[in-house]
């Protein structure tokens, strides 16, 4: 009986110590039983220039790592690494051999191989064979300016056709100052494009390059040869009076930012400031959509002028600082062309479009605004009335509002405004038929010519 409960009790620990041991293997961090985590952040495309980054990840730690370029031709490793120390975080940066930049195949494949210290698999670990994929481009995009405006003025615009190729063509734009990018249409025929420039009247100075990238990361640019005019702008010193301040204070009850503000001072630099970008933030968004895909085969652009009969009573441009008492309070930049006739005079469009906001926008106030494709847009603010709404095809002569002195205004007027890809600029270039036909007609009559030989 003694003999019979010792081998019960042998028995009963012999499984304990089974399933003790089983239980150990199972939850231990020495038998974890997940292969390496290897990923890439760089596509299918690579141009042999840009080091590839490869990271591994494992939580019981790397123990070793093989990485191997192979083509139809060859098999060539890149890096291989038997690690004293295991690390559970490896971030690898991998340059191409030499050779590979005379090779002439243009798919390869790059191999990834990791092990794990861990115990699991019979202490063999756990390991991974991850293959990435690449198309070899190392030819960078082909780009050619085919005919552009002359010259730009400061706070002016300009005109630029240029030709793109590329198979695996990517990003494309214009680079301009201030990290500006103006987006081109395509032109006329396959791998031709077409842009409006805008250099803006606040900065000093100008230069616009095509930027062309494949999806390989290769990159061309282009410089496009204007002919810079650093136009100067009238600079105003504006002394406010008690007066003045209590017309603004009669104003700014309208605005959110100022009701319930008793300091005219105040209301003043909140008004010219805050809410003075924001509503220029509103016409800078809605002015800078482009339909990158559409076609451009022609453009035709009537003279602006769309107040008949009236005169000009501020001008683009003009830089105006406000003191008081000979203290400076704040400054900004008359950015459009404010015409007067009559009161709720008719204001017409000239040329045809889309509406794409109609409503009312802080100073401006009551402001539509319309596209005229590429990138083109017009502004009429401190209507008294909105004829047309969001979505309307307006035609040339239509009447679309009235002027009026909604906003910030101080008496009955219309803020004329043309935008480019969301860039103020001179409304009077855009109300002068020789300067369209030179900068506009002509570049264009110009690029088609060309476009045609080729």
């Amino acid at each position: 009986m003694k003999e019979k409960n010792s081998t019960s009790l042998g028995l009963l620990l012999g499984l304990a110590l089974f399933v003790g041991g089983t239980l150990f293997i199972y939850f231990s961090s020495m038998f974890e039983r997940n292969a390496p985590v290897v990923t890439m952040s760089t596509g299918e495309y690579w141009n042999l220039k840009k080091p590839l980054e490869i990271k591994i990840e494992d939580e019981s730690g790397i123990k070793s790592y093989k990485i191997t370029m192979k083509s139809n031709k060859e098999s060539k490793t890149l890096q291989y690494e038997q690690l004293i120390t295991p690390e559970k975080s490896l971030s690898l940066t991998v340059k191409p051999p030499r050779s590979a930049y005379a090779m002439k195949e243009k798919n390869i494949e790059i191999i990834v191989e990791a092990n794990d210290v861990s115990k699991w698999n019979f202490l063999e670990g756990n390991s991974v064979r991850q293959v990435f994929k690449f198309i070899i481009d190392k030819k960078r995009p082909q780009l050619s300016i085919v005919s552009n405006s002359y010259k730009i003025s400061r706070g002016g615009s300009a005109l630029v056709i240029f030709r793109a190729m590329d198979a695996n063509l990517k990003d494309l734009y214009i680079e301009g100052v201030n990290g500006k990018k103006f987006i081109p249409q395509p032109f006329y025929k396959d791998g031709y494009y077409i842009s409006l420039l805008a250099w803006p009247v606040k900065a000093e100075n100008f230069k616009a390059t095509v930027v062309a990238t494949d999806l390989a990361g290769n990159v061309a640019k282009s410089y496009v040869p204007l002919y810079l005019k650093n136009r100067a702008y009238r600079v105003s010193k504006i002394n406010i009076s008690d007066r003045f301040l209590k017309t603004t204070a009669n104003l700014s009850d309208q605005f959110p930012e100022t009701q319930g503000l008793t300091d005219a001072l105040e209301q003043f630099k909140i008004l010219n400031g805050a809410v003075r970008t924001q509503n220029e933030e509103l016409i800078h968004k809605f002015s800078s959509v482009v339909d990158k895909d559409k076609k451009i085969n022609n453009f035709k652009i009537n003279r602006m002028y769309p107040l008949k009969n009236a005169a000009v009573v501020a001008r683009f441009g003009d830089h105006r600082k406000y003191y008081y008492n000979g203290e400076y309070l704040t400054d900004s930049y008359h950015l459009g062309l404010d015409l007067a006739s009559n009161a709720m005079a008719a204001i017409k469009s000239q040329n045809k479009g889309t509406v794409v906001f109609a409503d009312f926008n802080g100073l401006y106030g009551n402001m539509p605004i319309i596209s005229h494709g590429l990138g083109l847009y017009t502004i009429y603010g401190h209507c008294s009335s909105i004829k047309v709404n969001v979505g309307d095809e307006v035609t040339k002569n239509q009447i679309i509002a009235n002027t009026g002195a909604t906003g910030y205004a101080m008496g009955d007027h219309l803020h004329f405004g043309v935008l480019v890809q969301g860039i103020e600029v001179r409304p009077q270039e855009w109300m002068d038929r020789q300067w369209m036909k030179l900068n506009i007609t002509n570049v264009i009559k110009s690029a088609k010519k060309i476009i045609n030989r080729n």
